[in-house]
């Protein structure tokens, strides 16, 4: 269902609206995540990334923008019917390497390569890059920065000041023992809020933006879902996950017997009431203003886990929603801070490897 242009929100300066003490609380949000970057670090004896940190599988593919889009769809990077190369990357949202049979939310990070235009980072405006960083739910419970800065400390309190065994005494909730945490005094200061991820098969799952993003003249939320046959068919599917690798072992035994194609879409925001822009923890209700296609991914069968393609998606490649073309901005508080946190992680993480920091120009720099 397409609605009448005049009925989506245009952007401009007043879409979006600096929180109290906005800074500050950016500024010990990613002061806090720096720590449990180095806490990280000494235990493992290598940097991860501080959310997304295991990856399932690194895939090459195709975005196909579709032609004769409606004007409000022919935006930034989609005003043209174009082919362009993509590398994704799923993987699951904490940041530590956990066991599979954990509850967590999944994620899916596309880069698109062969985007012409300056990009958004002084320091990559030449860049030929386009990310969109998406997860399979439509919210983050977090969703604006005062909630994800008070998370954020209340997380480090766990990872670093309780004992081991606090943080390895996790429910499938993904939320922390109640008499474990009475016992290191910080049972009131967790609020467990968590609520259980279904372990239903990644492949089949659709995958949203954290919260709005600049689409051209409009603001929108970005989603990809299943649209071949065989992924279809996993939408919802529960899966029994055993093993400590189970979700690569789903993703390596599909895509090395078969592709897959994905659509990607546009949920373009039309009430900034109903579909707000500075809270990320509302979801957009879709009767108001559904998903609208734009292209498809097209995945063909290949080895999505090889040691060369692991190491290069984990340790060279940086996945940031500002990779992106002014025209596709993130928007909101919550995604203000990612700009210096994600700086911040992603400098460090390069350092700590002695690894190059890359934006792919070719396809083909993606090991087989």
């Amino acid at each position: 269902m397409s609605l009448p242009t005049t009925a989506y929100v245009r952007f401009d300066s007043g879409v979006e609206e600096i929180q109290p003490n906005e800074q500050q609380l950016i500024d010990e949000t990613v002061e806090s995540m720096a720590r449990v970057n180095r806490f990280m670090f000494e235990k493992h004896r290598h940097a991860i990334r501080d959310a997304h940190a295991k990856s399932h599988g690194i895939l090459r593919g195709e975005l196909h923008v579709y032609p004769n889009l409606p004007a409000h769809l022919a935006q930034g990077m989609f005003r043209q019917p174009r082919v362009y190369p993509v590398i994704i990357r799923l993987s699951s949202a904490p940041g530590s390497i956990d066991s599979d049979t954990q509850s967590a939310v999944k994620g899916m990070a596309v880069k698109i390569i062969g985007v012409e235009g300056r990009k958004f980072l002084p320091d990559q405006t030449d860049e030929v890059t386009q990310d969109f960083l998406l997860v399979n739910d439509t919210i983050i419970p977090t969703g604006d920065i005062k909630s994800y800065h008070d998370m954020q400390l209340r997380q480090e309190k766990v990872f670093i000041h309780a004992p081991e065994v606090v943080t390895t005494l996790l429910t499938e909730a993904g939320t922390l023992v109640n008499q474990a945490l009475d016992a290191v005094g910080i049972k009131k200061e967790i609020p467990l809020v968590v609520p259980p991820h279904p372990h239903n098969h990644i492949l089949g799952e659709t995958f949203t933006t954290l919260g709005a993003i600049r689409f051209g003249d409009y603001v929108s939320k970005i989603s990809v879902a299943p649209l071949s046959a065989n992924v279809q068919a996993l939408a919802g599917e529960q899966v029994k996950i055993t093993d400590q690798a189970g979700w690569r072992d789903l993703v390596v035994d599909f895509f090395r017997a078969q592709g897959a194609e994905y659509e990607l879409r546009a949920q373009l925001c039309t009430d900034l009431q109903a579909m707000p822009v500075e809270d990320a923890a509302v979801d957009w209700p879709q009767d108001q203003s559904p998903y609208q296609p734009l292209g498809k991914i097209v995945i063909p069968a290949q080895e999505a886990f090889s040691p060369a393609r692991r190491a290069f998606a984990d340790d060279v490649l940086s996945f940031n929603p500002f990779h992106c073309l002014p025209e596709h901005l993130p928007l909101g508080s919550i995604n203000r801070a990612r700009i210096q946190a994600y700086e911040t992680s992603t400098a460090y993480r390069h350092r700590m490897n002695a690894q190059p920091r890359l934006e792919p120009r070719d396809i083909n720099e993606l090991p087989d």
